[in-house]
């Protein structure tokens, strides 16, 4: 069935502000392009903002102010998260639980919540705590004594090793790997004797790990990953990490064992982290990055070896030049020599 509501039942969701037809019904939303009067559309970046004015759709998320060639528009402070919200609003429709169906393996003292489904082909193991209203998807696995939060999500052919702990609401993509083996061997001649990885994974509430992401147990202690962050598709995080709350780990990301990380730190994509340095709070890393050493609060950098953006910007507007300049420098260092030649003749 589709929904439908009222600009000013939306504006009074999101905490907007009607301009226009506040009794305007909407049954969903559409890009700029696409919409049609039945639907609200949204505005998040100000380059777009002519477009406003050929849209067709019924409404516009804005931000205060901005023109809206008589469309109808709520104006809010965030248009981006409004059409987030928007989203889960309109289309996100929450399924009856199912329990354990046929053909999911559940072990022995497992201590299963209210309202969760089981799909087939899922197996859990012994001693494994799921809360209120999780979902665990066809393949997934959890082993021995896991601990897994209210609300969480288990995508299929997903992997819990033993004894890690999932927070509240957590999510792990197909294919994502919690608690595997840390690479850890000790030299033995010209071998590598595996070193026992005995330590756990602990996210905390409301953290996700993307598609075929791997978060390693620590050797000895706990690999955590704090509230609200989140990992995307490939990412990989080393045992005995840390990393703070509300973080954005992007896709190809690295970090290397005992790494720390702050709170609401962003690494685009493909960044990689050594072993055993700190990040700071609110720092940015930009894509490709590679960072050899701690990096303090409060900034952004970029290149490998990272370092200030500013910074990077300019050596690599150099960088372009640096042919040229290596021609003058030979035409240079000719004119040097034959000068010095003229000096030893005279």
């Amino acid at each position: 069935m589709i929904q439908t509501k009222t600009l000013q039942e939306l504006a009074d969701y999101l905490g907007g502000t009607v301009r226009g037809d506040a009794g305007l019904v909407v049954n969903g939303l559409a890009p700029l392009e696409a919409a049609g009067p039945d639907k609200i559309t949204f505005l998040a970046n100000p380059r777009y903002a002519a477009k406003v004015a050929e849209t067709k759709a019924g409404a516009v998320l804005m931000a205060p102010g901005g023109e809206a060639y008589g469309r109808n528009v709520i104006e809010l402070a965030n248009p981006y998260l409004g059409f987030a919200k928007l989203l889960t609003l309109f289309y996100t429709v929450a399924h009856p639980p199912l329990g354990v169906l046929p053909e999911a393996v559940v072990g022995t003292n497992v201590n299963l919540g209210e309202g969760i489904s089981i799909y087939p082909g899922a197996v859990i193991g012994n001693n494994v705590t799921i809360g209120d209203r999780v979902v665990i998807h066809p393949g997934a696995v959890i082993y021995d004594g896991v601990v897994i939060g209210e609300k969480s999500v288990i995508h299929a052919n997903a992997v819990v090793r033993e004894h890690c702990r999932l927070g509240k609401r957590c999510k792990l993509q197909p294919g994502a790997v919690v608690g595997s083996d840390g690479f850890g061997y000790a030299p033995d001649g010209n071998s590598y004797y595996p070193i026992p990885q005995i330590g756990i994974v602990v996210l905390e509430d409301d953290v996700e790990i993307g598609a075929n992401a791997a978060v390693d147990r620590a050797a000895l202690e706990v690999t955590l990953i704090k509230r609200g962050t989140k990992l995307d598709n490939l990412v990989q995080v080393a045992h005995n990490c840390q990393i703070g709350e509300d973080c954005m780990i992007v896709s190809q990301v690295g970090i290397a064992g005992s790494s720390k990380i702050g709170n609401h730190v962003t690494l685009a994509g493909q960044v990689g982290v050594v072993g055993h340095v700190s990040i700071g709070d609110n720092v940015i890393v930009g894509a490709q990055g590679g960072v050899s050493g701690s990096l303090a609060a409060n900034a952004y950098y970029s290149g490998s070896p990272s370092m200030p953006h500013k910074e990077w910007l300019r050596a690599m507007g150099v960088l372009p030049k640096l042919p040229d300049m290596r021609k003058k420098l030979n035409e240079l260092e000719k004119k040097i020599a034959e000068l010095e030649a003229r000096l030893v003749k005279e």
